[in-house]
């Protein structure tokens, strides 16, 4: 008996910590029709513009200014795309009291739990060699190039993704399924960097992102989690995968000692 109310007593505890993460705060983001018609047009068109740019920059040299510039034309392409498709909004989460406040302890735990699992992910990717090829690919970058330009144009696209999928993309897919709706044009857009690892990470992360934006009615929660998760990928990750990225390595020229 005494167990059995310890059981229920932890699960009344979890149930009780777990309700900001499950419970939506109520919003009226209402649009008239000619505005939401005009914001899939711009979403439409942005996704089609960004997800060829991200393309683009994923096919050119690490370290390159090409590299840097193309990722920071990505970031901005998405945050343009997102501001003027229409009016964005932050979004708040349940609080001690049912008091509505702004999500911040709550996304950055989730950027750490979320790196968690992919950090446990990796492990067993780096024994799957298609998929160890893919990461590697990616890392490289970091690997290869400046250490602050990486991080900035890695942590700038986090946010510019969250601006445009969870905030103009997401309020453009109307109130059926746009949970469902965002995460599949994300997953379709990160197709363009023809990185499997790429793509199969943007599936669990834009539904956990697209289902902040749900609960909190905002993008500040996913925000947070896109950066903090982001973050420690780049600082952690590149260590499991440091043989393969050896072989990524560009080999010197041979020295040429002249005629002998």
């Amino acid at each position: 008996m005494n167990r059995r109310r310890a059981v229920r007593g932890l699960r009344a505890r979890a149930f009780r910590a777990a309700e900001p993460l499950l419970r939506s705060v109520p919003r009226d983001h209402r649009e008239s029709d000619a505005a939401f018609r005009r914001r899939r047009r711009v979403t439409g068109a942005v996704s089609v513009a960004g997800a060829s740019l991200l393309g683009v920059s994923l096919s050119t040299p690490p370290g390159s200014p090409r590299f840097y510039g193309l990722t920071l034309g990505v970031a901005g392409t998405w945050v343009v795309g997102g501001l003027a498709s229409g009016p964005l909004h932050l979004g708040r989460m349940f609080g001690p009291g049912d008091r509505l406040r702004r999500p911040v302890v709550t996304p950055v735990a989730s950027g750490v739990g979320a790196f968690g699992a992919f950090y446990a992910a990796a492990l067993v990717a780096r024994r799957i060699p298609v998929l160890e090829r893919a990461i590697g690919s990616v890392l490289r970058y970091a690997d290869q190039g400046s250490t602050p330009l990486v991080a900035t144009t890695a942590l700038a696209n986090g946010v510019a993704e969250e601006v445009f999928f969870r905030g103009a993309l997401y309020a453009a897919a109307g109130v059926r399924r746009p949970v469902l709706v965002s995460t599949a044009v994300y997953g379709l857009a990160t197709t363009a960097t023809r990185n499997p690892a790429l793509v199969l990470a943007s599936v669990p992360m834009g539904l956990l992102f697209a289902q902040q934006r749900r609960i909190t009615g905002g993008i500040q929660a996913s925000v947070l989690t896109h950066v903090v998760w982001s973050a420690l990928m780049l600082r952690y990750l590149p260590p499991l995968f440091a043989d393969r990225l050896a072989e990524e390595r560009p080999t010197a020229p041979a020295a040429d000692d002249g005629p002998r």
